[in-house]
């Protein structure tokens, strides 16, 4: 280990798309002296950022049916701002690796859906002014293969919007480094570096990794579910475990235009089934995700089940806590049926199904099971109310913030940015100067 010690004002720990734009708008939207990044692995966005663990989508609030107007209004202000920024990069053929625009829609199958949705549409097109209410005609017009075998009498309705974006959320990691670099090209960031143990000191904190010790007076742990983990060695988040909830994909050649949504099923905290095209290959659909429990912090890193016990803990709490979720039953069957979905032979054939709302006529030798694509999201569960928190999982300490989870994921990384520095500059006395009013021109 090198003897040299290197101190900072904010030192961030994790390099996705969470700690890369708290590190760009540190850089571009503060005079704070010093800022340090550590990431464990060789690259940045390797995990939940990576395009082949997650969704790929910018999420809004306008085709998500499980959110409330204020819920969608919140998001949309914060993935607002993502998608300025997206817009705004200056490099023409960088912005094309960054992301793709396709129409999305939210369809409502049956009558109680479509009535479901009629009520919901006059608030949100108010909040959306773009999304628009259109039936089985327009409907046909935009994705021909969701009318496509389906009964003519079946009601059908859709809510559809033209502002679809599909995201390299790593390749967005990457464009928050290189913008930070042009603000401060003497930020320090250290690559293959892991926490091993971190301390508080009187007025800093002592961060021991595998290439050395750094000291801060302010650190950010967005590390997802490892933030719990590192929170509790410090104490914090003491009743609070983490369930991990792996999320799978099947692929087919391309059988949607864009985004179609399926109605959120009420009760259930996961995402609805729906398809998109992915990121870098419009000839292709994915269709997901699935939800299941895994004992690990990471999607295929066995590495990582220690790590996960540790943080989810081992008394009786939790484990009643677990039991008191995993046996309600709505959410009891639709674990079990995840559980199928993922085994060879049987499982596409049970998924098919729930394509099949989307897409009626797609043919089983249509589908592949889209092996190692999928990732985990870590779901908060509180061991005093013994129920899964929904949402964002922030926990704020003593100079210290513990990011686990954003609400909507990868999509409010930005508007996070924004509240994580306006503390920072509190816990670091104000003796620096946050320009909201930049960050707000530039991206709201």
């Amino acid at each position: 280990m090198s003897e040299t010690i290197q101190s900072y004002d904010v030192l961030i720990v994790g390099g996705g798309v969470v700690g890369t734009a708290l590190l760009y708008t540190l850089s571009k939207y503060t005079d704070v002296k010093s800022v340090g990044l550590i990431e464990k692995y060789s690259d940045f966005g390797l995990v939940n950022s990576a395009s082949y663990n997650n969704s790929q989508t910018l999420h809004f609030g306008d085709i998500e049916t499980n959110y409330s107007i204020d819920k969608a209004r919140s998001v949309k202000r914060m993935a607002d701002m993502v998608m300025k920024y997206l817009e705004s990069e200056k490099d023409i053929s960088y912005r094309k690796e960054l992301f793709s625009k396709y129409s999305k829609m939210v369809l409502a199958v049956g009558k109680d859906q479509v009535q479901d949705l009629k009520k919901r549409y006059p608030a949100f097109s108010e909040l959306f002014p773009k999304l628009k209410m259109i039936e089985r005609d327009e409907i046909g017009k935009i994705e021909p293969r969701v009318l496509e075998g389906r009964d003519p009498g079946q009601e059908i309705l859709a809510l559809v919007t033209e502002d679809g974006y599909t995201v390299d959320f790593k390749r967005l990691c990457h464009s928050f480094i290189d913008n930070a670099l042009k603000e401060k090209p003497d930020l320090d960031i250290h690559l293959d570096t892991k926490l091993l143990k971190i301390k508080k000191n009187e007025d800093h904190y002592t961060i021991l990794t595998n290439k050395g010790e750094f000291r801060a007076s302010v650190v950010i742990i967005a590390a997802g579910g490892h933030s719990l983990m590192i929170a509790k060695s410090l104490g914090y988040g003491k009743n609070l475990s983490v369930l991990s909830m792996a999320g799978s994909f099947y692929t087919a050649p391309k059988v949607l235009n864009g985004k179609v949504y399926t109605m959120q099923v009420p009760k259930l905290p996961f995402a609805a089934i729906h398809g998109d095209p992915e990121v870098h290959s419009e000839q292709i659909t994915r269709f997901g995700p699935t939800a299941k429990p895994i004992f690990q912090l990471e999607r295929h890193n066995m590495a990582t089940f220690f790590e996960y016990w540790k943080t989810f803990g081992m008394g009786i709490k939790p484990i009643l806590s677990l039991l008191n979720i995993t046996f309600d039953k709505v959410l009891f069957n639709y674990i079990v049926v995840n559980f199928l979905y993922d085994l060879p032979f049987i499982g596409k054939r049970l998924f098919i199904r729930q394509i099949r709302k989307i897409v009626p006529s797609l043919r089983l030798n249509e589908l592949r099971y889209a092996k190692g694509i999928g990732g985990t999201r870590p779901q908060i569960v509180n061991n005093t109310t013994r129920k899964l928190e929904m949402g964002e999982a922030k926990l704020c300490g003593d100079k210290i913030i513990f990011n686990i989870t954003p609400s909507p994921g990868a999509s409010t990384c930005l508007g996070n940015a924004y509240t994580d520095t306006g503390l920072i500059i509190g816990f670091l006395n104000n003796k620096y100067k946050f320009n909201k009013e930049t960050f707000e021109k530039d991206l709201m």
